[in-house]
């Protein structure tokens, strides 16, 4: 039977340890979230050799043992609890060739909780480029350590680590500097006290509870040995500790790296004047996001109409080949053509996921980051909210928790509250299909078309939006901004191929099965309500139906119609679609546009899926979705449902609105409070409904 060891992956951010995750772990991958906390946990086992199993966990980025944010604290209490079913046999701190100094402040604490530590420096294919020689030898004997050199771009030196992993007990255990030297007789009296645990470990306990402002404080309380420190003094040495082991990590790498700076370029330079300019800046991000809403058009046409194609061929299928009866119905009618409005979206999806990957993974959204921070300083918000509202265009959820970041509660609940306004994912098959109806797809110049022009105009009102709301929260809620921005300015690199196709996968597939799930439900609860009526006049259609009309005149087909929209309208979703009616015609909806907004509200997505199946019901016409909702009547205004007024009002709505039931969750559990997430609900739906009003009531 073959042994199975905790390996978990420790590292600064951007040093490349989710790329040396994914080299070690191909798609072999579970993503998930720690328990207790919506904090991703991302997970995999493989086979070392024959007798061995690895489970490789890769933990949130870090710059120290010194938590200040969940994400960090996730790392520390992990190290520090060896009864935690994850506690790593060996860890594997990832760092990179040209950022060695600050990684090592991190690689030396955790070689001091007396752990198997290996060193894996990423980015070992630049050392030549920009002149660096390293003395591994040396270095692992100053560490006391084994280091690896790889490089996750070119797939190279992880055979080597692996070996490392699988001698992790070779490995010294020797703490790289005694850390009490800052304060003898402090640290003696605490092992005094303590004597049967690990003096580092001890110290870190003391450190988190200050650092991270827990409830239960003094977990190392005071004995007859041992007399605790104030939160400031705590402070200083930890000051103390940092500035020791700077001064190894100076010494060591004095003596075991060397830099050429004739080989070194200025070009990275050069690139950020131009990129982080204070108009051309903001000249080129636009053109970026021109170019990929553009190419997210253009590229994704034929695919999308395959699929579509493919579920109507699908539906057909069922209810040609199938038994006839109910179970052929709901397949036919409800599941598929649910499931089929949803799956459609995938290719546009996939290459937002793309070029969002690629715009990471080459070092740019970190410029982008920086340009949003001029903007949010100007509209009184913090810097530090740029990181959740940039991240807010993937989804609302981890953009939230991003804003744990901040340190001033009311700084951090002005930036939860406005990000829902950034455009999501989510949105995304909404605006697609709308502005495939109402915008006509010609080009601007014979060169750019209108439909491109549209969704990026609703990206930048989502996120103009979102500060303009901000400004206002700040004064409302009279916030000092004190803080600080940082953010990290990586060195430009080209895309690893394997990890921008892993990113497009894991998303692409996360929202499809997050989102199927509950279209697969809604879609069959909405197929019954659609298939059955409480009266007399949905029992009875077919001869109501033919009673009213002159069938000399009609062909089957149109009977047929006729028939399936008496009995939809008679149904107990159409009597409860008209009940809601008359509070969205003014927007320019019928009754179906209102019942798949309610339902939306489980997830904006849901939207396409609710018409899809409430449009398939009854009917045996050979069409696509599309087809089916450019046909719709105004049963008010007559003509076309879908015009550009009733479109534009949607999209406007939608842009607005808290449609999204999760995001109100994590709010509530954010605040500790339903108060600020139903402020967000009433108010931005209230928000979206008189602009949706405003906007078909003058452009109808």
């Amino acid at each position: 039977m073959s042994k199975q060891i905790n390996v978990a992956l420790i590292g600064n951010p951007n040093t490349g340890k989710t790329s040396v995750f994914n080299n070690l772990t191909g798609l072999n991958q579970q993503v998930g979230n720690y328990p207790g906390i919506t904090v991703e946990k991302k997970e995999a086992i493989i086979k070392l050799s024959r007798n061995l199993k690895a489970h490789i966990l890769d933990l949130p980025g870090t710059y120290s043992l010194n938590a200040t944010s969940i994400d960090e604290n996730v790392v520390i209490e992990l190290l520090l609890n060896k009864k935690d079913k994850d506690y790593p046999d060996v860890v594997v701190v990832v760092s990179d060739i040209e950022n060695l100094k600050r990684n090592l402040l991190l690689f030396t604490q955790i070689k001091d909780l007396g752990l198997p530590t290996i060193l894996a420096i990423n980015m070992a294919d630049r050392m030549d480029r920009k002149g660096i020689q390293l003395d591994i030898d040396l270095l692992e004997e100053r560490l006391h350590t084994k280091v690896n050199l790889i490089s996750a771009r070119k797939n190279k030196g992880f055979d080597e680590l692996k070996q490392s992993i699988i001698d992790y007990q070779k490995i010294s255990l020797e703490p790289c500097l005694e850390a009490s030297v800052i304060d003898k007789a402090y640290f003696e009296s605490l092992q005094k006290a303590y004597p049967n645990q690990d003096l580092y470990k001890l110290w870190l306990v003391i450190t988190q509870d200050v650092n991270f402002g827990k409830t239960n404080r003094n977990r190392i309380p005071a004995t007859s040995e041992f007399k605790p420190k104030s939160d400031s003094e705590i402070k200083r040495l930890q000051q103390k500790e940092t500035i020791k082991r700077y001064q190894f990590i100076n010494a060591t790498l004095k003596e075991t790296l060397t830099k050429d700076l004739a080989l070194a370029t200025g070009l990275r330079a050069k690139i950020d004047r131009l990129l982080i300019h204070k108009v051309w800046g903001y000249v080129i991000f636009l053109a970026i996001l021109f170019l990929i809403f553009q190419t997210i058009y253009d590229w994704s046409t034929y695919p999308m109409d395959f699929i579509d194609e493919s579920f109507l061929y699908l539906s057909e299928f069922v209810k040609q080949y199938f038994p006839p009866g109910m179970l052929s119905d709901l397949i036919s009618e409800g599941i598929i053509p649910g499931v089929g409005g949803i799956v459609i979206f995938v290719p546009q999806i996939a290459f937002l996921f793309l070029f969002i990957s690629i715009l990471e993974e080459t070092g740019y959204m970190s410029r982008v980051v920086f340009l949003m921070d001029r903007i949010m300083r100007k509209f009184g918000m913090s810097g530090k909210s740029v990181v959740p509202l940039v991240s807010g265009t993937a989804c609302a959820i981890p953009a939230v928790m991003a804003a744990r970041n901040i340190e001033s509660w009311k700084e951090r609940l002005v930036t939860i509250l406005v990000v829902p306004f950034t455009t999501c994912s989510a949105r995304l098959p909404v605006y697609l299909i709308i502005i495939s109806l109402v915008i006509p797809d010609e080009r601007w110049l014979g060169l750019f078309n209108y439909q491109g022009i549209t969704l990026m105009l609703l990206y930048l009102l989502g996120f103009g939006t979102a500060v303009a709301f901000g400004w206002l929260a700040s004064k409302l809620l009279e916030v000092d901004f004190k803080t600080y921005f940082v953010v990290e300015m990586p060195d430009y690199k080209l895309p690893i191929f394997k990890n921008v196709v892993y990113t497009v996968i894991e998303k692409t597939k996360s929202f499809v099965f997050g989102a199927g799930k509950i279209i697969l439900a809604i879609s069959i609860i909405l197929w019954v309500l659609a298939s059955y009526g409480p009266t007399e006049e949905f029992r009875n259609a077919e001869e109501v139906v033919k009673s009213s009309v002159d069938l000399s005149t009609m062909t089957e087909d149109e009977l047929e119609a006729k028939i399936s929209s008496y009995k939809l309208k008679h149904s107990f979703i159409g009597y409860a679609g008209r009940a809601i009616e008359p509070a969205f015609t003014p927007l320019g909806y019928d009754w179906k546009i209102g019942i798949a907004i309610l339902t939306s509200f489980a997830a904006r997505e849901v939207f396409v899926g609710t018409l899809a199946t409430i449009y398939s019901v009854g009917s045996d016409d050979e069409q696509t979705i599309k087809s089916r909702m450019a046909g719709e009547v105004n049963p008010i205004l007559g003509g076309p449902l879908f015009t550009f007024a009733s479109g534009v009002s949607l999209l406007l709505f939608y842009a607005f609105a808290m449609q999204c039931m999760s995001t109100l969750a994590i709010v509530r559990k954010e605040t500790g409070t339903w108060k600020w997430p139903l402020i967000q609900l009433f108010g931005m739906s209230g928000f979206a409904y008189v602009v949706a009003l405003i906007s078909f009531q003058i452009l109808k």
